[in-house]
């Protein structure tokens, strides 16, 4: 099945067809107008240069009009074997369909209502004929039984004309072309967008990218950059500067670049808790007790630091290169 872009934004257009594989666009002069357009003729050569095929409008009261105005598009530089002429469903319209593929164009019959419609484009040798679903339906018409009885007409009788679900408004109508089997559908770039949108889609690469996320990403990687270290005789204010400043909540102490232990704000509320008149002058060697700090090495995997984060039941890693320390890694890095 044919998958057509039905717009004329130009933005949308250059964004859609960068996906490399829609079969052409689809626009009309209602599309142009809301789009501002006011030199249709430069605008239909500008889109020719970026979509496969191209199907335009071609108007006029008497199939003569109709012809004229295909060729008069078509002098202004357009390849016909990558242009489709769009042409009201009408007798006079049927027969500028019959006279034009007679000379090599391609011509869609569209504006189709009924079957009878459609008949009438078969008959006459349409490349395409353009029942419009979404009109249909806002008229309360069984739009889709149309269709359906459309494409039966065209294997029953085996005419070659493509059938072209169009007027789409939701993916629901994406699954109803593709279940009756016609051969084009014409779709608005912000329904395109949907079509491969799922939750559970989501859900399974989501995870898939965290988990290729633990095996292949080293500490070293995952860790924020920031100022952790502090000397055991720094003040308790500067450990809540530093700890303000890194984002962490708490300071790893060392000497000469190696982990003596962590001072966090937990420390320090507990510490405010029971002390009275706390001075936030006072060492931080003289308010907490110095334990070795967990660690992990800086070229360890994110999956090996998850393991440590369980066993150590901690919050924060200090991490460490060679016996020094490079910087924390906390338990919400893991996720980012």
């Amino acid at each position: 099945m044919e998958l057509y872009l039905d717009s004329a934004d130009l933005k949308e257009i250059q964004s859609a067809f960068k996906l490399g594989f829609l079969a052409g666009l689809t626009t009309t002069p209602t599309f142009m107008q809301r789009e501002g357009v006011l030199d249709v003729d430069a605008t239909i050569l500008q889109l020719a240069d970026i979509v496969p095929v191209l199907q335009i409008e071609a108007l006029g009261h008497t199939a003569e009009d109709i012809v004229a105005e295909a060729k008069r598009q078509e002098a202004l530089g357009l390849d016909r074997a990558r242009t489709v002429y769009k042409i009201p469903i009408s007798m006079e319209g049927a027969r500028a369909c019959r006279m034009l593929r007679e000379e090599g164009f391609l011509v869609n019959l569209h504006l189709v209502y009924t079957l009878q419609q459609a008949y009438i484009a078969m008959a006459a040798g349409a490349t395409y004929v353009c029942p419009l679903v979404g009109r249909l339906q806002d008229q309360g018409t069984d739009a889709l039984q149309l269709v359906s009885a459309i494409v039966d007409l065209k294997h029953r009788h085996g005419y070659e004309t493509k059938i072209m679900f169009s007027s789409v408004r939701h993916l629901e109508h994406i699954r109803n072309a593709i279940e009756i089997g016609v051969d084009t559908i014409t779709v608005p770039w912000k329904v395109m967008q949907q079509m491969t949108s799922n939750h559970l889609t989501q859900l399974g690469s989501d995870q898939f990218y965290l988990d290729n996320r633990r095996v292949t990403t080293t500490v070293a990687q995952a860790m924020r950059a920031a100022e952790v270290c502090l000397p055991p005789t720094s003040t308790v204010q500067e450990a809540l500067v530093h700890m303000t400043k890194g984002g962490f909540g708490a300071v790893v102490l060392t000497e000469n670049g190696r982990p003596l232990g962590m001072f966090t704000d937990g420390d320090v509320r507990r510490w405010l808790q029971t002390t009275e008149n706390p001075d936030l002058q006072l060492p931080i060697a003289q308010i907490t007790t110095l334990q070795s700090p967990s660690t992990i090495p800086a070229s360890a995997k994110l999956a090996e630091a998850e393991q440590r984060f369980k066993e150590a039941k901690v919050d924060q890693l200090v991490v460490v290169e060679d016996g020094q320390v490079l910087g924390l890694l906390d338990v919400q890095d893991l996720m980012a």
